[in-house]
């Protein structure tokens, strides 16, 4: 008997930890989707909605929803876009940095509990083989 397949398992942890961070973020009211934007605005600033959305996994409007809600806790501001003024683009303010400072502790250990039963090598080898899985998927199937 075949037990379930590697996608279902891989949705299942997904699940579970989507979970976990609902529990850790709540007390701030921050969404998993919504640290996740601003945890790709601190690693990369200036960018535009349509990236953001690509970065974060989410539509352009669940982003342009999510960024409102975002910008309006002062998480996050709109400025013009250095290269082109026409242009807007979004970047990490003061309270959205210290939010993060103040979440990346308990976030981490949502990791390490997810971890816990592996080995240092297994847990980096696990961290080369999603990556690994992911540059599979993004790449153009063959015709």
């Amino acid at each position: 008997m075949t037990g379930p397949t590697l996608l279902y398992l891989i949705k299942q942890l997904e699940l579970a930890v989507r979970s976990r961070l609902d529990e850790v973020l709540r007390p701030e009211a921050i969404t998993p989707l919504q640290y996740t934007a601003l945890t790709v605005l601190e690693r990369r600033s200036d960018l535009s909605t349509a990236a953001l959305a690509r970065n974060a996994f989410v539509t352009d409007q669940s982003a342009a929803d999510m960024i409102a809600v975002l910008e309006e806790r002062g998480l996050i501001e709109r400025r013009p876009d250095p290269a082109d003024r026409r242009r807007r683009v979004l970047r990490l303010t003061g309270p959205g940095e210290a939010l993060l400072d103040r979440l990346r502790g308990d976030v981490a250990a949502v990791e390490q509990r997810m971890l816990a039963s592996l080995s240092g090598e297994q847990a980096e080898q696990l961290r080369r083989y999603v990556i690994a899985c992911r540059g599979a998927l993004s790449e153009r199937p063959p015709h």
